[in-house]
């Protein structure tokens, strides 16, 4: 499948068996299929292209609206606007929730965003007031899709191509790192600010970075996310 259809094609669950179903206009699709086991052809309506935008919904956390490009953001909200791409990141995942809620519990000031992928929760804290905002990830497409993001939303972030693990980490009061575990534990013990809003991990996860306390816990869907501050 994935050689006939590079681009892409769904899963299904058919009861006993897996059904898969790629869109195409290739003549010759059915017969390249036929070794796999039976196929079906079948028309599709127009607009299948489109199709795959109705599993991404809008989401809200406080006065935070997070979503596509394609939805239209109630009046009353503060609207980030964040398209699926090439980085992980759209706000619909339990983690971004569950961090976003323990960010709204704290004062603005000046924050990183490690493992910044799209850019979601760099680009909310903005909107909430933190300044200045600095996005750090290790992946050249997640820094550039969170540049392109943050400009879409009209708020001055900074973006770095950096390893959280090994790089210096700006001098800012809060930490935010929705990644995993083990990396979150290094890189609390690495920042020298005041607080790091931590996520990425399961529910029985416990991360427990030496120089900080939990304060705050928050779950939902199996996942969690804490809210660390500095042991004096």
């Amino acid at each position: 499948m994935i050689a006939l259809f590079p681009e892409g094609f769904e899963e299904r669950d058919a009861g006993c068996f897996l059904e898969f179903a790629a869109y195409t206009e290739r003549d010759d699709a059915t017969a390249a299929l036929g070794a796999l086991g039976p196929v079906r052809d079948l028309e599709v309506a127009r607009g299948w292209e489109d199709g795959w935008q109705r599993f991404h919904r809008p989401v809200r956390v406080g006065p935070l609206w997070i979503g596509p490009s394609w939805e239209l953001p109630d009046a009353d909200v503060l609207a980030v606007v964040i398209d699926p791409g090439r980085a992980f990141g759209t706000g619909a995942h339990a983690t971004t929730r569950l961090s976003l809620e323990l960010l709204l519990e704290l004062e603005p000031g000046g924050l990183v965003d490690v493992g910044c992928g799209s850019g979601v929760l760099a680009v909310a804290a903005a909107k909430l007031g933190f300044a200045p905002v600095i996005a750090l990830d290790d992946d050249g497409n997640a820094v550039e899709v969170a540049r392109a993001n943050a400009a879409a939303n009209g708020v001055e972030v900074d973006v770095q191509l950096a390893d959280a693990l090994v790089d210096p980490l700006p001098d800012v009061r809060v930490a935010v790192a929705n990644i995993a575990r083990v990396p979150v534990e290094g890189v609390a013990e690495r920042f020298g600010g005041e607080v790091v809003v931590a996520s990425g991990y399961l529910e029985p996860e416990r991360p427990a970075p030496a120089g900080w306390r939990s304060a705050a816990r928050r779950t939902a869907d199996g996942w969690a996310a804490d809210l660390f501050v500095r042991v004096d």
